[in-house]
């Protein structure tokens, strides 16, 4: 046993879920360790993940915005274009982003710890430094957040160069002429959906029919033609047999089918597991599932009450956005602290070009769980906006009950749409009459009107 004295909390991993996990002990004026093997807090959120992969969307459509203005200005990218040209500002938000974290890690007077952590026991985490030094330390209550990684198939040999997973894409010194994307995930969808808009020619290939299958269908519907608009193509139902660098200029991905496809790069996108493999979580009498995650209860408890997990080790819906509350509400619990209500409607966003967004129900969940549903459509070339700001490529989606009263459900595709989400969160969340969006007034112009128009139409369906 350590001679040091036990910490109230100690949080593995300083992504968004640790991160924030540790605030709230801080905050509670409880003694918090904050233990992360990279130099750097923030996780693979900041570091490979989310920020750059949004940065390089940003990237993109500014690219691309420059481009509708060709009446102006003559305009061509060349072949030999640098990824880095295109994310000027990406170190930038990443040391910003990751100064901020570890400012606040600093400003609530957290102990961080740099090295692998290692449970020796349940209450005992062996902190492993470089120089291979060892520290061990003790906690009262432990949270697991050590997050993911991609996910490598046994049949495909990512070498980080021309096979790539999601982690390594961004590595790439030159933008590929063509790439193959295993997957129809949202990371899949992502990126093939940025490359694409970069001129690239992006093939898709996954067992599924349609990319984002848990997504609405009229989303995934004008998503896969605004892909198939800059150049992408979609290949639904199809297993991959094997693929390899031919060792010249080209990587050789064979389908089951026979079919042989030929690109410059391969992305492979096909999930992501649990980072448990270091973390001996035996010792402290845990056992993963069969997925490879971490069983807990709605207060992210394991079957050892005083060790919580959060994030990616957990599964689904590894959102950033959630897993940071979940860190919250774990430390919470962990310390006693009293906690509100769980949060209803979590609004999923995903930053496809276009953007989608959804929360509440579906049309098809509401049919099945109230017996039926009015669906007010609003479509983002209708509104003045959308024409203003070229942004016609859009939807907006409203799910009533079926006597088109009550709010049930939004879905957007479009951009903005991880924006305009939060008003129809809002709605949900405070159980908003459909006539209230036609009884108030939006800011004109504003992609938000349409809110108004979408319950507009459910409106005109109850009338008649």
């Amino acid at each position: 046993m350590s001679n040091r004295p036990p910490y109230d909390l100690i949080v593995i991993g300083s992504g968004p879920a640790g991160q924030k996990a540790a605030i709230q002990g801080a905050k509670s004026g409880k003694r918090v360790a904050l233990i992360e093997q990279n130099r750097e807090v923030g996780g693979a959120c900041v570091y490979q993940g989310t920020i750059p992969s949004k940065t390089l969307r940003e990237s993109a459509l500014q690219m691309v915005q420059f481009l509708q203005a060709t009446d102006v200005f003559e305009f061509r990218m060349r072949d030999d274009v640098k990824i880095a040209t295109l994310m000027t500002r990406l170190n930038k938000v990443i040391r910003a982003h990751g100064a901020f974290m570890s400012e606040q890690v600093a400003r609530n007077g957290i102990e961080r710890w740099h090295g692998r952590a290692r449970f020796t026991a349940d209450r005992e985490i062996e902190v492993k430094g470089l120089g291979g030094t060892t520290t061990m330390i003790t906690g009262h209550n432990i949270v697991i957040a050590t997050g993911s990684r991609p996910r490598v198939p046994d049949n495909i040999p990512i070498d980080h160069e021309h096979i790539l997973d999601s982690d390594s894409i961004l590595s790439l010194v030159y933008l590929p002429k063509s790439l193959t994307v295993l997957g129809g995930g949202v990371i899949a969808s992502e990126y093939a959906s940025i490359f694409a808009l970069l001129g690239v020619q992006v093939t898709m290939v996954d067992t599924a029919d349609r990319p984002l299958k848990f997504l609405d269908p009229e989303l995934t519907t004008q998503f896969c033609a605004a892909f198939e608009h800059t150049g992408g193509h979609y290949r639904g139902q199809h297993k991959i047999q094997s693929a390899q660098w031919d060792g010249f200029s080209k990587v050789i991905t064979r389908l089951e089918n026979g079919e042989i496809l030929e690109s410059e790069k391969m992305l492979v996108a096909l999930g992501r597991v649990a980072n448990l493999e270091h973390l001996n979580i035996q010792a402290a009498g845990l056992e993963p599932t069969p997925r490879g995650l971490i069983a807990v209860n709605e207060h992210c408890q394991t079957t050892v009450p005083h060790i919580y997990a959060i994030g990616d080790v957990i599964g689904p819906p590894s959102l950033a956005s959630c897993s940071m509350e979940q860190g919250r509400r774990a430390a919470c619990h962990a310390l006693g602290v009293k906690l509100g209500d769980a949060p209803e409607h979590i609004p999923m966003g995903i930053y496809t070009i276009p953007e989608m967004s959804s929360v509440g129900l579906s049309e098809q969940e509401a049919i099945e769980r109230c017996g039926g549903a009015l669906v007010g459509r609003a479509h983002f070339h209708e509104i003045a906006r959308g024409q203003i700001s070229g942004m016609t490529n859009g939807l907006l989606k409203m799910v009533a009950d079926a006597k088109g009263e009550k709010l049930l459900g939004v879905h957007i595709v479009g951009e903005g749409a991880t924006e305009l989400i939060h008003l129809g969160q809002m709605g949900l969340l405070h159980n908003i009459n459909i006539d209230h969006f036609v009884e108030n007034i939006f800011n004109f112009p504003t992609l938000a009107e349409a809110y108004r128009v979408a319950a507009l139409d459910i409106t005109k369906q109850r009338n008649t």
